[in-house]
């Protein structure tokens, strides 16, 4: 089971209409012969591997290296399950931009309409708390503007988000499998690591950055005026290179106004300061600025940061989209799952083989 980031050009643009469309057709069917061989459970596991998911993108025929994969291929996914999520056993909510912020408000209505095993306020909460830890806890560049949650009845999930680093022009990938998840605040993440780490991070959910977080718990439930002036103490020292954690882009006057919350509604823990309204990455990396001061306890800067062709692809590379080989496709797998259901396994068993096959010789 690997999860983890996957690292990409920002590439700009729009799937065409024609491609999509069978995107969508594709997906559906591949989704439909996991479901019936491997049940829903499968589907967040397989999806929350980036180098799975990219291969997906790269089968369904889109741009096989662009951030474009990211937000097409997981859009293509939640429409091939539109209005069918009954019976494929599988929820998708989120997406791009303003979309991604209405991911609470589509959880919350897929559990008034079926059975889930568990109340959707924690699904809200777990994704809220996977963008939270991925664009405030971890600090590497990356802005999210990218979100999808993707669940089953049984209250299993799967996010996969990305965020973008526009000066750079490369956008980063992040993956997660509730399974996985022991502690949303202590390596939440399996972790795969990208060609090319950031140098400058502050990740405040790496293991080694406990002692940090339970000082930044401590200090959110001082009085304000003592860690401003803290912060205001550090602005005029020389800090070394090796700290990502910048006094020049902290505004004490904002900070204070953050703080007077915590101090009257005091955190429990980091996880429950993470996940306050209006804690953002500023916040955070005053905090761990100021526990390093105080205590001398360090967060760490350590990055929490591997294809495949059947179809083409849109820019043309390796060749471009075979309109014709992929319809086939799209007929293949469906008529290999009403097949199935009809008990006649036979072509899903050759399909078996044919990658056990694969697998021996490759």
């Amino acid at each position: 089971m690997r999860t983890g980031t996957a690292r990409l050009p920002l590439h700009g643009g729009r799937a065409p209409r024609w491609l999509f469309s069978r995107m969508v057709l594709l997906s559906r069917e591949i989704l439909r012969v996991m479901v019936e061989e491997y049940g829903p459970r499968e589907v967040l596991v397989r999806v929350s591997d980036p180098s799975w998911f990219q291969a997906l993108g790269c089968v369904l025929g889109f741009d096989w290296h662009s951030s474009g994969l990211t937000t097409t291929t997981t859009g293509a996914l939640k429409e091939a399950v539109k209005g069918r999520e009954q019976d494929f056993g599988i929820y998708v909510a989120g997406g791009k931009g303003a979309a991604s912020r209405k991911t609470p408000h589509e959880i919350l209505e897929y559990g008034e309409r079926a059975a889930i095993a568990i109340p959707p306020a924690d699904l809200v909460y777990a994704s809220k708390m996977s963008a939270k830890v991925d664009n405030t806890a971890i600090q590497d560049g990356y802005q999210l503007y990218h979100h999808a949650f993707i669940f089953t009845p049984a209250g299993e999930w799967a996010v996969v988000q990305q965020g973008m680093n526009g000066d750079a022009g490369w956008a980063r990938r992040y993956h997660w499998l509730s399974s996985g998840v022991k502690d949303f605040v202590d390596e939440p993440h399996t972790g795969i690591a990208t060609q090319q780490k950031a140098q400058l991070v502050l990740n405040m959910v790496a293991h080694e950055s406990e002692e940090a977080r339970r000082a930044s718990a401590l200090l959110a439930a001082e009085p304000p005026e003592k860690l401003v002036k803290e912060l205001r103490r550090a602005q005029e020292l020389a800090l070394p290179a090796r700290h990502d954690i910048v006094p020049a882009d902290i505004r004490p006057e904002s900070f204070e106004r953050i703080l007077l919350k915590t101090y009257e509604h005091p955190p429990e823990s980091f996880e429950s300061l993470l996940s306050r309204p209006g804690v953002g990455p500023n916040t955070i990396r005053a905090l761990a600025l100021i526990a390093d001061l105080v205590y001398g306890v360090k967060a760490s800067a350590r990055d929490p940061a591997t294809f495949s062709f059947a179809h083409g692809g849109k820019d043309g590379i390796p060749y471009p989209v075979d309109r014709p080989t992929y319809d086939t496709s799209i007929e293949v797998l469906r008529e290999v799952v009403d097949r199935a259901k009809l008990d006649d396994r036979e072509k899903l068993n050759a399909l078996r083989r044919l990658m056990s096959f694969s697998r021996e010789t490759g």
